[in-house]
């Protein structure tokens, strides 16, 4: 099973794609999806939807799991995260492609063990899962496959995983 996860963003949305094989895990792909933000909201969208269109297209994954927006400091940054989100589940949506979503809490605990593990705890954990030699860079692409790594650690992948 392939697996694509994705830590949304307007300024910049994490990927990361894995296959599961068994109980085993390997690493594919990961990176990010840069906007600018000297562009208006409406292009840096649509960039993040074409770019994700052409991910989704060239590694057609099983399913996609997505990091659940969570914000109580900064409601803006939430909203424009909300805004970027909308657009990877509308990407998904051409490709009827499943999505499970998962609170960062949940990701913690399936990566780490633990769920208020800290971000360089859950990279070290990335990294040791998918035989790497080093941590994914940028972080954005590491939090998106350790959200893919978190999809995959679920027994079973069902609805109740799904929120959308």
């Amino acid at each position: 099973m392939i697996i694509l996860g994705i830590d949304p963003g307007t300024a910049t949305t994490g990927y990361g794609i894995i296959k599961k094989q068994g109980q085993n895990f390997n690493f594919i792909e990961c990176g990010v999806i840069s906007t600018s933000s000297k562009e208006d909201i409406q292009y840096r969208l649509k960039t993040i939807y074409s770019n994700l269109r052409e991910i989704i297209a060239a590694y057609e994954p099983q399913c996609m799991a997505v990091e659940k927006i969570y914000f109580n400091k900064n409601v803006t940054t939430g909203i424009t995260e909300s805004q970027a989100r909308g657009v990877v589940l509308l990407a998904t949506a051409d490709f009827k492609i499943p999505i499970y979503e998962y609170t960062p809490q949940q990701i913690k605990n399936a990566v780490t063990g633990y769920g208020e593990a800290s971000k360089k705890q859950v990279q070290n954990m990335v990294k040791v899962l998918l035989n790497l030699t080093k941590i994914p860079k940028p972080d954005d692409a590491a939090d998106a496959l350790a959200v893919a790594l978190c999809c995959g650690f679920r027994s079973t992948l069902n609805k109740k995983d799904s929120t959308a």
